[in-house]
This record gives C-alpha cells, structure tokens and sequence, in this order.
C-alpha cells in the first residue's frame, strides 16, 4: 500500500492534467472513519476523482479481476484498495467477500476513508444503475465498531465528455447522508439495509444528471443556461447541477403525464437551441453587453496571449509534446476500449509513453551538452508543456470570445430578435421552475423508518 499516502496528491495532479475539473460542494472530512459513495462513469477515472475530492488518503473496494490485470493490477495494490467479489465475474468466489468486509470494516475502525461505487459496475449509461446494497451493508456493519453512525458521504461526477483530454469535468461533494437512526439495527436486519441504500441513491441522485437519453442533455443544459443568463445568475457548479436535475425531472414528468405545455416549451428551447449552434452563440452572450468599451476591456485582460514569449511557449510545448499526445491516441484507439474506459487506458497509456519521451530527450540533453541541461530538461519539460497547454486553451477562447463579440455588434437586428425570444423562454421557464419547487415543498415527507 505504498501509494495510498501519496494517492490525493498524484489523483489531484493527474486530474488537473487531463480535465479542466472544478471541485465543488462540502469538505469531506479530513480526519475519522468516512465512507464515501460515488456514481460509477469512467472506470478506474473514478476513484482518482474521488480521491482528489477527499484531500485524504481513501481505500476503494474494487472488483477482483483487477487484482489479476496485468496491466493495472499494480495500481490497484499499491492503493491499498480491497477486492470484491461479483456474481457476474465468478459465482464460486462470492463466499470471499466476507473476508472483504472485515477488511472494510477494519479500515473504518481505524478511522480510515472507505469508497465505494455502489452501482456496482463503471457504465455510460444515461442515468444512474439501480444501486446494490453493498455500501449499505458496510456502513451497518461498522457501525458496531466505530460506536454508531459515521459521515456517509456521497460524491457526485459530472463529465462532460469523459473520454476527451482537457475536457470540463465537475467533482461535487454532497452534505453526510442522515441515517443515525439506523445505525443500532445491524447489517442483519433487511429493512435497514433497504432504507440506507434508497438513502443513499436518494443522496446521488441530487448530485448527478440522471437523463432518459443521452440527447436530452443538450436540451436540459441549454434550458438552465437560458435562466441563468436572464437572470443574471452566476453558473455555480454545485447550483448548475442542481438546476440541471431539477430541468431533468421536468422533462420526465412533462412526457410521463403528456404536458402539452411543457412539451412546447421543450420543443422553443430546441429550436433556440439549434439557432445559437448555427451562429455558435451561448445564451449568455445575448445578455452580455455589447459596447465599445466592453470590447476594449475584454483586450486589455487578453493582451498578455499576443507577447512573444506567451507565443514562444505555447508553439515549444506544442512541438515538445505532440509526439507523444499522438502516440497515446493511437495506442488507445488500437485497444478499441468501451466509452467508460477510454479515459483510464489513455492516462496509464500517457504516464508510460510520456515519461518514456521525457527521459529519452533528458537522455539525448544529458549526452549531448552535460548534466546540468539534462536536468533542465527533465524538470522544465513539464512545466513549458502545462504552461503551453493552458496557453493555446487561452487562445481557442479569445478567439471565440472575439468572433462572438464582432458577431454581436455586427447583426443588431438578428441579436434583438434572439434576444426578445430568450427572454420569453426565461419568463416561461422560470413560471415552470416555481410550479415544480412548489410541489416538492408540498410532497409529504416521507414514512419514518420503525424503530
């Protein structure tokens, strides 16, 4: 378990290289027994987002062929994670996992942080898999050892294109799942274990995008992004996702039940939708300003991109580093991987054909002009490259920002006409949002949970 002290740091290093990620939501708290429940879409991804979350070393459960991966297996055991066995890979180990969860419940006792994906399985689907009762049982069962309930935590992931490098990637960290009342009765008792699970997945499913569809996700996130423009709210990520779970339910309830007039409302969003693709506009930038002296400040905070030297590092760690990023592609694309993989085989497909790249020109630099160069290159490489990287991410931006800008000050008559119809779809939007909070204000609590 050599990397389990180290897993928070390399997880947040790993996870600032290839997503631009935002941490959001409560601490998980730093010290004492946690158990940490997460949704499952990208694979051995997952656990280095959780980790990078919880700022702590963390002990994940993870299903026993990894153990025997020839590739990975390494990884897995010097993470100290716990296997598991399924039914699905090997019926006759399933006995195994009693010894799997005295090794759990030992690791809580000793106030270690546990996580678990209890959907039991990594998965592209559009929405949560119904979740086993695994973490549930583990919770009840350490809880005889640790003296009553400690923090459940669920974590939410939100990807936005999982499998694709420097793509936007959302880590949201819920409030601790209630269930003090539960704690004394014991992984034996059925009742208990159900409650907590449907607790639990009640806990991830305020933290995720659970869709009918994947092609949904446009419509829903196009819809929120037209509220918080005319409104002028500040697109929070823990908010945003809260928004777009609250527009899922909607458009679920509006098909289930029919709702004609929600139903054209999803149908006007669509259609501006599309409107703003063909002009590549956001709904933001219809309610941005669009002044001379905006464009002029919009300059002043970008005028760093055109000195040479912001020019000179970004084409040197382009030229540095696109060997080895088209290598890596190829590699990966040979192995012909699911969606929910793809980003874990390109990041341990990177670490060794990058760090192979890397030593081999502080190699050829050692050789050829001494030492002293060798290692410039070995501790400079990285940084021109990261440095280089967010370089061009600034480019791509500016110059959209700059085309969308002319676009706007360009066609007055096509930006009012947009205008005018997102500020309707708002007020409607807005009337649809205060009709659904008000029935979740007014939905019975639940039934309490006999004692």
């Amino acid at each position: 378990m050599w990397l389990l002290r180290l897993f928070p740091w390399i997880s947040r290093a790993a996870a600032f290289v290839y997503y631009r990620i935002r941490y959001t939501g409560d601490r998980v708290p730093a010290t004492g027994p946690v158990l940490l429940v997460a949704n499952h879409p990208n694979s051995l991804l997952d656990p280095v987002l959780v980790g990078a979350a919880a700022r702590r070393p963390v002990r994940f459960l993870a299903k026993a062929p990894l153990f025997d991966d020839r590739t990975i297996a390494w990884l897995v055991r010097a993470s100290g994670a716990i296997p598991v066995y399924r039914r699905a890979d090997d019926p006759t180990q399933m006995d195994r996992n009693l010894d799997a969860f005295r090794a759990v419940h030992a690791a809580l006792a000793e106030g270690a942080a546990v996580g678990i994906f209890p959907e039991g399985l990594s998965h592209s689907a559009p929405a949560l898999a119904p979740l086993k009762t695994g973490a549930a049982r583990i919770a009840l069962g350490a809880a005889t050892l640790t003296g009553g309930a400690f923090p459940l935590v669920p974590i939410g992931l939100d990807f936005r294109q999982k499998d694709r490098f420097r793509s936007r990637a959302v880590v949201l960290t819920g409030r601790p799942i209630p269930w003090d009342d539960l704690a004394a009765r014991g992984v034996d008792d059925a009742e208990a274990v159900r409650a907590l699970t449907e607790r639990i997945a009640d806990g991830l499913a305020h933290l995720t995008v659970n869709l009918e569809r994947w092609q949904d996700r446009p419509l829903v996130e196009c819809a929120v992004q037209i509220w918080e423009a005319e409104r002028a709210v500040p697109p929070d990520p823990a908010e945003r996702v809260a928004r777009l779970v609250a527009s899922t339910h909607i458009l679920g309830e509006a098909r289930r039940a029919g709702d004609q007039v929600a139903g054209e409302l999803a149908a006007d969003v669509e259609t501006h939708r599309r409107r703003l693709r063909r002009f590549r506009l956001r709904p933001v930038d219809l309610a941005s300003p669009v002044w001379f002296s905006t464009g002029v400040r919009w300059a002043a905070r970008r005028v760093f991109l055109v000195f040479p030297l912001a020019a000179v590092i970004a084409l040197v760690g382009f030229l540095l580093f696109f060997p080895p990023y088209r290598l890596t592609g190829f590699l990966v694309d040979r192995l012909r991987r699911p969606d929910d993989q793809r980003s874990t085989y390109k990041l341990l497909t990177g670490i060794v054909v990058y760090g192979v790249w890397l030593a081999a020109l502080t190699a050829a630099a050692a050789v050829t002009w001494g030492v002293v160069p060798g290692l410039a290159v070995l501790l400079g490489m990285p940084v021109v490259g990261m440095v280089g990287l967010t370089v061009r991410e600034r480019w791509r931006g500016a110059w959209s920002d700059a085309r969308r800008f002319l676009l706007l000050r360009s066609r007055r008559a096509l930006v009012d006409t947009l205008r005018a119809r997102q500020r309707d779809l708002a007020a409607r939007l807005q009337g649809v949002y205060q009709q659904y909070q008000a029935r979740v204000e007014q939905a019975p609590p639940p039934p309490e949970e006999p004692a």
